[in-house]
Order: C-alpha cells, then sequence, then structure tokens
C-alpha cells in the first residue's frame, strides 16, 4: 500500500487538498500591500525574510468568489506558501483555512469526473467519509500567462522591497 500525504483546505466552502510535498509551509495571512493595477486574483504582496512574495486568492482563480470580499485579517484565514511553478518563485495560495493534514492510501484516490472542475486543476477526487475532495495540481492551478504576470509583479515588488534595504 502506497500512502499519499495531503493538506486539506477550504476555499469558499469547497474543500481542497494539495500534496504536502508541495507546500513550504503554511502562514497566517500578515499585512498585504497591493500594488495599483494589480490583477484581481492577487491579493497583494508580503516580505518574507526580504524576499517579496505573491499571494493569490484561489476563491477568485476558480470562480468561488461570487463578488465577495475577502477579509485579510480573518483571524482564521492561511496561506500556503509553495514554489511557483515553472520559477520556483515563492508563491503564496490565500485560502479560507487549513483544516488538516492526513496520510490516506492512494488508492482512494478516483479518476476525474469532470475535467473542467475548478479551474481545470482537479487531478483527482478523494471520498473522504461520503464527503468528495478535490485534490489539486500545483502545475495547473495558474496557467502559463498568469506564472508569467505574477514573476513580472513580483520583480516589480521585490524591487520595491529593495529600495527600502538599509545598508548596515
Amino acid at each position: 500500500m502506497a500512502s499519499l500525504q495531503i493538506l486539506l483546505f477550504d476555499v469558499r466552502d469547497t474543500r481542497c487538498a494539495i500534496r504536502r510535498k508541495a507546500v513550504r509551509e503554511i502562514l497566517p495571512v500578515p499585512n498585504l500591500w497591493r500594488p495599483p493595477a494589480t490583477p484581481r486574483p492577487v491579493a497583494g504582496f508580503f516580505s518574507l525574510g526580504g524576499t517579496a512574495v505573491a499571494v493569490v486568492r484561489l476563491d477568485i482563480l476558480f470562480g468561488l468568489d461570487e463578488g465577495k470580499t475577502h477579509n485579510h485579517a480573518d483571524l482564521y484565514g492561511h496561506l500556503m506558501q509553495v514554489d511557483a511553478p515553472g520559477s520556483g518563485n515563492p508563491l503564496a495560495l490565500l485560502v479560507d483555512r487549513v483544516v488538516d493534514l492526513r496520510e490516506i492510501d492512494d488508492r482512494r484516490l478516483s479518476p476525474l469526473r469532470e475535467t473542467g472542475t475548478l479551474n481545470g486543476c482537479v487531478e483527482a477526487e478523494i471520498d473522504m467519509d461520503g464527503r468528495l475532495v478535490h485534490l489539486l495540481s500545483l502545475d495547473k492551478i495558474l496557467f502559463a500567462e498568469e506564472q508569467q504576470a505574477i514573476a513580472a509583479l513580483g520583480a516589480k515588488a521585490q524591487d520595491r522591497l529593495g529600495e527600502w534595504a538599509v545598508a548596515d
């Protein structure tokens, strides 16, 4: 029996999972800065050890926001820090709440019934005690064009941080 570690999380009442190895760390939502003309799915940026990290709202990417605003000061909101696909730059995914870390038998993974679910990034479905959970593929969460745009915005945000650096 092969096992798989997954992180369970919620995005607007939709239970999702991602492979544990794809996530560097879980963070509380810090104060974010959002440059003008930033695309709507980008909640903003924060500095992590002097590195500008883009924060992407999964609810908007998946079409689950229904025009609602997300309260970034929500005590239960979490960021899942990952390496941005294609670039290796840090990226954070904003979710309503990270719920649990579980180890499951990979035989519990089921093939997809619908390929368009959640922006096409679902790689499998998991039956978790009668509740369907979508296992997301980190590589498919952002389209190539979105990855490039976030990388360009991240470079500008990093330049902004650099302007505030104080020499020792």
